[in-house]
């Protein structure tokens, strides 16, 4: 038991100093960041839409770009977040008027919530960051057993050729990253907590959703090719990111492109109906 307290500490310990020290509110809100975030709000949208939603639940908020917005269009909140860093940058963007609960807590661990609390669960941030197929399945069983049946679980992952194409072989780390042995005989970056991130590939998505009781309703790429070519989609003008976004948004759910993008967004259903 203390080892794996360990562990979780160490764990905890990358995370925060990551967090510390990255921008992640100025990546979402940068031009080629405004992608990812404008396709998941789109995909929110629907969601909410369909099943006329009005509880919340996200998990892994980081510093609540969704969460802050969703609770200022009038939905009712619980932003839950492991990182102590994120919730003060959270929390500073609050008037005190937004019908948002924010409480620190563990993806792993939703026990403080009943089941079936939520009309729509979000996911957006803790499959980044969680190392085995046990800790994927127990989030996700736990963000599936909080909403309500016919609710809808969205959930974000970063995926694994990407970093192949633009970090191992696009920054020349190719050798480094061999003698760390940090890649696999078929190709799969191998992660842990010192790496921070966790990286997927899109058959293994599939396999972890067939555990659940859930369907997959779309697996969608959030920010598609936009990653690869940072520098010229910052520089584009309105216009041109205009009609950026409507072609990356006419093509985000072709799944013969879904793996080469650089965070994926799974949508779930839970079955049943509600009541």
């Amino acid at each position: 038991m203390d080892g794996f307290a360990d562990e979780r500490g160490r764990e905890m310990s990358f995370l925060e100093d990551f967090y510390s020290a990255y921008d992640e509110e100025g990546r979402l809100l940068s031009r080629h960041g405004q992608v990812e975030y404008l396709t998941t709000r789109k995909y929110i949208r629907d969601c909410i839409r369909e099943t006329d939603a009005r509880t919340i639940l996200e998990v892994g908020a980081g510093t609540g770009r969704y969460s802050v917005a969703l609770a200022r269009e009038g939905f009712a909140v619980t932003a839950v977040e492991l990182v102590e860093h994120n919730i003060r940058l959270l929390k500073q963007k609050l008037d005190g008027t937004e019908p948002i609960i924010v409480r620190q807590g563990n993806a792993l661990d939703l026990s403080a919530f009943r089941d079936a609390a939520f009309d729509l669960t979000l996911l957006l941030g803790p499959m980044y960051h969680l190392y085995t197929k046990q800790d994927k399945l127990r989030a996700l069983s736990e963000a599936v057993r909080v909403t309500r049946p016919g609710g809808y679980i969205l959930v974000s992952y970063c995926m694994n050729e990407p970093t192949v194409i633009q970090y191992v072989f696009g920054k020349n780390r190719l050798g480094e990253v061999l003698d760390l042995h940090l890649l696999t005989d078929d190709w799969h970056c191998v992660s842990e907590p010192k790496e921070v991130f966790e990286l997927i590939r899109t058959e293994e998505i599939a396999e972890l959703d067939r555990q659940m009781d859930a369907e997959r309703v779309k697996l969608v790429a959030t920010d598609g090719a936009t990653n690869y070519m940072r520098d010229l989609i910052d520089a584009m003008d309105d216009a041109a990111f205009a009609k950026w976004m409507e072609y990356h948004l006419c093509i985000c759910e072709r799944q013969d492109l879904i793996g080469a993008s650089h965070h994926t967004l799974d949508i779930l259903k839970k079955r049943g109906s509600a009541v």
